[in-house]
């Protein structure tokens, strides 16, 4: 744990970063990207990781290949909205550790939904025995089969809590 001089120092070098590098939202550049066109995981079963994805979450899976970079590997999509996919790799024959958080690995991966969808996907996690945290009255945050923290978050798409975020 951090003592209270450690925290006051992130404080501070946070707001210098904010002073010195975020620019007014009537001032920013447009991006120079189009959107994510997927994010990629690993997917230790792929029936079960469909059948989560697809069946427990309500994402359509939308294509499935053989991966280009691994032979016997399959590479699979699903539609996650708005033209925006979260994808897999398994990769059989390695000997892969189980997830875990590292620097530059991923932390969690939030995806927006309706609150109408995203209550459904609560109740059927519920129904699924998934454990979560519901957090702010608008996150729900749990674990996939292989470990990968996810964020189903019922706020619009560029806002969090209130907050424009985009």
């Amino acid at each position: 744990m951090l003592d209270q001089a450690a925290i006051g120092e992130l404080h501070a070098e946070r707001e210098r970063i904010v002073a010195d590098l975020l620019r007014p939202a009537e001032s920013r550049p447009a991006s120079a990207a189009r959107g994510i066109h997927h994010t990629a995981l690993i997917s230790s079963d792929v029936r079960r990781t469909v059948e989560f994805y697809q069946g427990v979450l309500g994402f359509p899976l939308t294509d499935m290949f053989e991966n280009r970079d691994y032979a016997g590997s399959t590479h699979f999509f699903f539609d996650v909205g708005n033209g925006n996919a979260i994808a897999f790799f398994d990769l059989p024959g390695l000997d892969l550790r189980p997830y875990a958080e590292v620097f530059g690995g991923l932390h969690h991966c939030a995806i927006s939904m309706t609150p109408l969808n995203w209550a459904a996907a609560k109740e059927r996690l519920d129904a699924a025995g998934v454990h979560y945290e519901h957090v702010s009255g608008t996150s729900l945050y749990f674990r996939d089969p292989d470990g990968a923290r996810l964020e189903l978050i019922s706020d619009p798409l560029g806002e969090m809590y209130g907050t424009k975020v985009v």
